[in-house]
């Protein structure tokens, strides 16, 4: 059995921040990263952003190779199966055990799945192998279909019809971006990809489908079927918290942990997608977002290795497609009451329930001010138009 002073289960961008926390408290301590995929952990929002749209972005930036630490020893292809809390230690499907001083379980998100298996040309859409197999598939003015209007779905159509390819984009809402945004934002998001050529099919979802004579056919929820070259798939992700289950340790939407990222085992911690933790502004809170993975995954990291510091960052999350770019914290729920702030293509859009600022949404910003959103959300109210009206400036 091998044994690390610190096994991270999972190979994703946690798992490389992680490091990094680490060596900033412990320069010796052996790190063990286990990793389901068959390779090490990438800028994930690259894959669907930068690679597509940046000439000057290339493959070879989006490996963060954590591995090159001379401490740090990186298994890839390496699923883990069981925790034996008491021992210590972890199984492998393999049948393979590691030992742990200190657990992090880093094991992020799955992509939600129709019953239509992953071929050459149907991917579900979340890793480097995906991103691989859609590069092999785009271009030469082949029609893919995207499946999904949410951050994955959108920002790929976005990426597909700027690189030679015929895009429908399939969703369940009537205006795209129609439940989270703003109407007025949700409206000119909806144009903007109609102006690109993006063929929208929006108030509708896929039922079924099926792949033959290299066409992938799609039956839609109205009867109607939609044939495609592709079908790439992003209907958002469920957190891998099975593992964690089976070992006893408590879920609540993700893998509970206190402020210190730690969960009823003191041995062992959870950072990233597969998390819910006690955001000091937020409240009990999930982020499946690169920021959170960023600054939580490094502070799991120093904690681990000694720090007695709380995890007490609020993250953001951002998307950017055609010319529209935002930023946003907290709660993006188009029912909620919004307050506009706004002139031009930029403004502030603040979400309340029961009169308290819940989310924030930035848009149009070069430099976003995320800590006076931060401190608008922190704040218990009450909150109105008057109250709120140019507290965030424009300028």
């Amino acid at each position: 059995m091998q044994r690390y002073d610190y096994l991270i289960v999972g190979a994703g961008m946690v798992a490389a921040n992680a490091v990094d926390g680490i060596r900033e408290r412990d320069s010796e301590g052996s790190i063990g990263i286990l990793g389901a995929e068959p390779r090490g952990p990438v800028t994930r929002p690259a894959l669907s952003k930068k690679l597509w749209t940046d000439p000057e972005f290339g493959y070879d930036k989006i490996w963060m190779q954590p591995e090159q630490d001379p401490g740090t020893t990186l298994h890839v292809d390496t699923r883990v199966s069981a925790i034996d809390r008491q021992a210590r230690k972890v199984t492998t499907r393999n049948g393979e055990t590691f030992g742990y001083g200190q657990l992090l379980l880093a094991t992020g998100c799955d992509p939600i799945r129709l019953d239509l298996a992953e071929s050459e040309r149907v991917r579900y859409f979340r890793s480097v192998d995906d991103y691989d197999h859609l590069r092999r598939l785009a271009g030469e003015n082949r029609h893919i279909a995207v499946v999904g209007g949410s951050y994955i779905g959108s920002e790929l159509a976005a990426a597909l019809i700027q690189n030679d390819c015929r895009v429908t984009l399939i969703c369940p809402e009537p205006v795209l971006g129609g439940g989270m945004l703003p109407p007025e934002v949700a409206d000119r998001l909806h144009q903007t990809y109609l102006d690109h050529g993006v063929a929208l099919l929006s108030g509708s979802k896929v039922k079924a489908g099926r792949e033959a004579d290299g066409t992938v056919t799609l039956e839609l929820d109205d009867g109607s079927e939609l044939a495609a070259d592709g079908v790439m798939f992003g209907l958002g992700v469920e957190p891998c918290t099975e593992l964690a289950q089976a070992a006893g340790l408590e879920i609540d939407s993700g893998i509970l942990v206190d402020e210190r990222l730690r969960t009823a085992d003191a041995a062992i911690y959870a950072a990233g997608d597969v998390a819910t933790y006690p955001d000091r502004i937020l409240g009990r809170w999930h982020a499946e977002h690169v920021d959170n993975a960023n600054c939580q995954g490094a502070a799991a990291g120093r904690i681990m290795a000694g720090s007695d510091e709380a995890y007490t960052h609020t993250p953001y999350f951002y998307s950017n497609v055609f010319d529209i770019a935002w930023k946003a914290l907290g709660r993006l729920d188009a029912t909620l009451d919004i307050v506009a702030d706004s002139h031009a293509d930029k403004g502030v859009y603040y979400y309340l329930e029961s009169g308290r600022v819940v989310g924030v949404l930035l848009l149009g910003f070069d430099e976003a001010p995320l800590d006076a959103a931060r401190e608008v959300l922190a704040e218990p109210g009450p909150q109105d138009a008057t109250t709120l009206s140019g507290r965030i400036p424009l300028s």
